[in-house]
């Protein structure tokens, strides 16, 4: 977001009419409803206070109006009431501010301004109370034991659920504004003297670069203009809504940007394995959360290799050793395979985007549709034979047991092309597609960190750490990923 020059920074009238008239101007005082101005005379001079409803504290607004009204009763007439109020205001956090733009930003942001005549300076008070739900466990990320809160779409509310698991007093969130009409709050968030200092420059550097309008897609918005993705489907960010997960990458030296109005954080730099990790695997035994992660690895391969695989070995029969020849549609249809795949797989996509458009009432009624009716229909007309059926289902199954969404969606397209491939050129179009797709991923950079690291380049002890979910007190170094400041994970003495 650009700066203004000094030239174009506009100070505080002394006049109290001077404000109101710049206020009805600039933001439409007196034509939107939502914009409020109260009037009271404090030890001979008038007091404004400019807020907007349905982003404050109604309660904290009026306990403030009465202490300083009250100051007419207490206090004799003085030229010094602006030291007066200001020590009148009994809240934790008030600021000053002396131009207009900030004047009215912090308006606009949910906060109270207080303006005293004939005072360049005007009285900012943080009496937020913004509308959202209360913390609860996110539907993505859920866990058979473990903790129920999740982000919400409060950046206070986030920032506090942070700082209740990491009381350091090297964490830090720096604040910025982006957006020229939104003025969105993003915070980056960082354990000080663990995260990379050049991985904190360069978010810090993006995010004061970006110039637009404004961020209503918030945290999407944010990783476009921050990582560059562009056409790339694979995902080169992680989202979270749990805030134990948040915590858990900031101690291992990742830096994490929080968007207001979005319940998910973004988790920098990541890379492709770290979309297949799930907080279910540490809240079990090292051995469970290793049978549980290896069974996700089978899902994702499934999700991505069954129906391409399938489908050589029903183009290839003579692959099949004799025990599985029985691999193969045992029926004739009129409809190729690979057209019957396609449109399986389509009519998955149409059920995947129905269930999130269709009330939760009508979902189970939905899901029978389409699996009893439309489903069983078409195998008994002849247009699908039975085993397409099975292998696109499970095949689904695995995406759906991928953590992460956006790296299901991208594992999906590439799927597709496997299949048109296999379709075109058999083993040959397999074997291109596979070196194609590790050829690509492996170009990849997540802000500047490859995306295939610890398989591309190899290391041995993080690749193992991959496989096996490993136990807490025998995890003592930071992922060298993220090139942390500290790589044993014991805090300092200093």
């Amino acid at each position: 977001m650009k700066s203004k020059g000094p030239e174009d920074v506009k100070p505080i009238p002394t006049s109290p009419e001077d404000v109101e008239n710049y206020m009805k101007e600039r933001i439409g005082l007196g034509e939107s409803f939502d914009l409020g101005l109260r009037k009271v005379k404090v030890l001979g001079k008038e007091v404004q206070f400019y807020y907007v409803n349905g982003l404050c504290d109604t309660e904290f607004i009026i306990y403030i109006l009465k202490e300083l009204v009250d100051l007419n009763d207490r206090e004799r007439k003085t030229g010094d009431v602006f030291n007066i109020i200001e020590n009148r205001l009994l809240h934790q956090s008030v600021a000053l501010v002396k131009s207009m733009d900030e004047l009215v930003d912090q308006v606009l942001s949910g906060l109270i301004v207080i303006v005293v005549e004939e005072e360049q300076e005007a009285f900012v008070v943080d009496v937020r109370s913004y509308p959202g739900r209360q913390p609860e466990e996110p539907a993505t990320e859920k866990v058979v034991r473990g903790s129920r809160d999740g982000f919400v779409e409060n950046i206070i509310m986030n920032t506090g659920l942070t700082r209740l698991r990491i009381r350091d007093e090297r964490l830090r969130f720096e604040i910025f504004k982006v957006g020229e009409r939104s003025k969105t709050d993003i915070a980056i968030a960082y354990v000080k003297d663990v995260a990379n200092k050049d991985l904190i420059d360069i978010i810090r550097k993006e995010l004061n670069a970006i110039d637009v309008d404004g961020l209503t897609m918030a945290d999407k918005a944010i990783e476009e203009y921050v990582v560059k993705q562009g056409y790339n489907p694979y995902p080169v960010v992680r989202y979270t809504e749990r805030a134990d997960i948040a915590a858990t990458h900031l101690l291992e030296g990742h830096v994490l940007i929080y968007v207001d109005t979005s319940p998910s954080v973004i988790i920098t730099p990541t890379t492709f394995f770290q979309h297949l990790h799930h907080a279910e695997e540490y809240r079990q035994s090292p051995t469970v959360g290793t049978f549980i992660r290896w069974c996700r690895f089978l899902g994702v391969f499934a999700s991505l290799f069954l129906v391409p695989l399938w489908l050589i070995f029903v183009l290839e029969p003579s692959l099949l050793p004799k025990r599985l020849e029985f691999i193969g549609p045992n029926e004739e249809s009129n409809i190729p395979i690979i057209l019957q795949i396609f449109f399986s797989e389509l009519g998955l996509m149409f059920l995947r985007l129905a269930a999130i458009h269709t009330p939760t009432p009508l979902a189970t009624a939905m899901g029978l549709i389409a699996a009893v009716l439309i489903g069983q229909i078409a195998i008994d007309v002849g247009m699908f034979v039975p085993e397409v059926i099975l292998y696109v289902a499970v095949s689904a199954m695995g995406t759906f047991s991928t953590p992460s969404y956006e790296l299901s969606m991208a594992n999906n397209i590439v799927k597709l092309i496997l299949l048109i491939l296999v379709s075109a050129f058999k083993i040959p179009g397999f074997v291109i597609g596979m070196t194609a797709f590790i050829v690509v991923l492996a170009s990849i950079r997540s802000l500047r960190s490859p995306y295939l690291w610890p398989f591309i380049p190899f290391s041995p002890k993080a690749f193992l750490q991959i496989l096996i979910r490993s136990s807490t007190p025998g995890s003592k170094i930071r992922p060298s990923i993220v090139q942390p400041r500290n790589r044993q994970k014991q805090a300092s003495n200093q």
